[in-house]
């Protein structure tokens, strides 16, 4: 007995040491630290990472052997770098991108191929500096595959959480419009009319492992069908949609441009609002009535006004006339929002934009009159929020995952500084910033 007591404690130690023999520790020196974009930035700091967590930061510039067991420690120099938490965008569509057959792909594209597009565009997204991305509305199989296999350290890409399918009524925005019937026949389980098939439509999406639900309020820009802006799912089917999903623990974004569906969304509880592009005052004070969040994908609009314009047979006219009129109205959107003191969480609709310009964004916002530190905060402090991920990421401090985003310049004082970052670290794996994105497609949005 004894002796095989003592067998389990060694085979113990055995294991805690060999664990420990392969710890891999990191020590960063920065020159200019913002871990905080709350709070001001520090000089010459160590930011100290042991596999994928931040166990310290310390004053100075730490040697290996200073910190108890990092005597082989790796040294990395960014002590001529800005650097911040890694970026988070809270409006991605990560499996797809514009293409000029768009209506094609969509009736032919397997769900093992869009994952595979995934994979590139998730590093594209990575390399851009995001390192977590809230994808909101995609083919179910194929988002949940990728999640779980960045998750799982399979394969690299920035941290994912995902909606699955979006939540539409029957021909709004979400449907598929603008097909034959023998070609696209069955509606997706989250096409959904009525408050139980609401209900249903939310837990079926929850049965299959959505971390959140996205609905649409309010029709779309690039819904196939001229149905307008306005208001789709009734009043009811939002307020069932929302509690269904609360129940069981699951926050919601709403799609929503028209006021009075985005009003309707707000109402009913939803966690965020994603576009709100005919907000007013008076949807403004409701946002900070209900402490629900605006995310503005100025670069959507942006986007798509500028294909309608320079390129008018891109997309079919009924989408080219709601390109036309929405995407000049975002950026009064959001400056009147933050104006109010709307919560803003940042988020592009990447997809819509190329992946890997998420990062344009961030000057849309600061010409829509938002200040630099303010837009940092929506980036990593809001973004993480809305997402549940407080306790994971958007600062540099001890216990949070190792997600760093270092620049040449500074963002405080020019925010562009962000497109080209310098440095990328996800969960303590740092990533090779010079691999060149693969051309896709032949509809660049660069910027």
């Amino acid at each position: 007995m004894l002796r095989n007591t003592l067998f389990l404690v060694s085979m113990v130690l055995s294991t805690t040491l060999h664990a420990q023999a392969f710890d891999e520790w990191k020590i960063i020196h920065v020159g200019t630290l913002l871990a905080d974009a709350r709070e001001e930035v520090q000089t010459e700091q160590s930011i100290i990472v042991r596999n994928n967590v931040i166990i310290e930061v310390r004053d100075g510039y730490v040697s290996p052997g200073q910190v108890s067991g990092t005597a082989n420690a790796r040294v990395i120099d960014l002590s001529n770098q800005f650097v911040m938490a890694g970026l988070i965008d809270s409006h991605t569509h990560i499996l797809s991108q514009q293409e000029p057959n768009g209506r094609e792909v969509r009736v032919t594209r397997s769900s093992q191929l869009s994952t595979l597009m995934g994979l590139e565009f998730g590093m594209r997204t990575l390399r851009a500096g995001f390192t977590t991305i809230r994808n909101v509305g995609a083919d179910r199989n194929a988002i949940f595959a990728l999640r779980d296999a960045i998750n799982q350290g399979i394969v690299m890409g920035p941290r994912i959480k995902a909606a699955g399918q979006g939540l539409t009524p029957t021909g709004g925005h979400g449907d598929g419009g603008g097909y034959r019937d023998d070609v696209f026949p069955h509606p997706h389980s989250g096409v959904c009319d009525g408050v139980a098939e609401c209900r249903k439509a939310v837990r079926t999406q929850i049965k299959y492992g959505a971390d959140h639900i996205k609905y649409v309020a309010t029709g779309g820009v690039l819904s196939q069908t001229a149905t307008g802006t306005g208001q789709q799912f009734t009043d009811e089917e939002q307020i069932a949609l929302v509690q269904a999903a609360h129940a069981m623990g699951r926050k919601v974004a709403a799609h929503a441009h028209g006021k009075i569906g985005l009003e309707a969304a707000l109402r009913a509880g939803v966690d965020s609002i994603e576009h709100g592009s005919y907000l007013d005052e008076e949807t403004a004070d409701l946002f900070v009535a209900t402490g629900a969040y605006l995310v503005p994908t100025l670069i959507a609009g942006h986007t798509v006004e500028r294909i309608a314009t320079e390129r008018p047979d891109f997309f079919v006219p009924a989408v080219r006339q709601k390109a036309l009129e929405v995407g000049p109205i975002m950026k009064n959107a959001l400056r009147m929002a933050y104006q109010k003191g709307v919560k803003i969480a940042f988020g592009t609709d990447a997809g819509v934009n190329d992946h890997g310009t998420n990062a344009y964004e961030m000057v849309l916002m600061n010409e829509a009159g938002m200040p630099e530190r303010d837009i940092l905060i929506s980036a990593t402090i809001n973004a993480a929020d809305l997402m549940d991920l407080t306790d994971i990421t958007g600062t540099i401090e001890a216990g949070k995952d190792a997600d760093i985003v270092a620049t040449a310049g500074n963002p405080l004082e020019n925010i562009s500084a962000l497109m080209r970052p310098t440095f990328v670290m996800a969960r303590g794996n740092e990533v090779n910033l010079d691999v060149p994105p693969v051309d896709l497609f032949p509809w660049p949005n660069n910027f």
